[in-house]
């Protein structure tokens, strides 16, 4: 026998709708340098998604400018051993995270703002 004030079972959780298992798809595929291409054609009206896709595709930019500048100073004598033995695991693992944590704050809804980087997503 039941009281009359008990309380009622838990819901069962709440599956997403097929826009958002989409818009979180193109959220990530966002952060993964060129595929960011992906969400940024397709995505015409989500200003969320295209704002994250620009986003990618300037830190996407950004990382081949750092590693182009890697490359010319690995040509240089001494410069050359500090680029190619300090300085390119470091920056690799930094923009690695980069891109972790920009897309849990995307799929958060939220964004990550990079200063530097990030006022370029917004003029283009």
């Amino acid at each position: 026998m039941s009281t009359p004030n008990s309380t009622p079972p838990p819901s069962s959780p709440t599956t997403p709708s097929p826009g958002d298992s989409n818009r979180t798809v193109m959220i990530v595929l966002s952060y993964l340098w060129l595929l960011a291409l992906i969400p940024f054609v397709l995505e015409k009206t989500d200003t969320e998604v295209r704002w994250h896709s620009r986003h990618g595709l300037v830190l996407t930019a950004a990382e081949l400018i750092v590693w182009i500048a890697l490359s010319v100073l690995a040509a240089l004598p001494f410069l050359g051993i500090i680029a190619g033995c300090g300085m390119a695991p470091l920056l690799w693992i930094l923009f690695l995270i980069i891109h972790v944590l920009a897309i849990v704050k995307g799929l958060k809804g939220e964004r990550l703002i990079i200063p530097g980087i990030s006022q370029y997503a917004d003029k283009f």
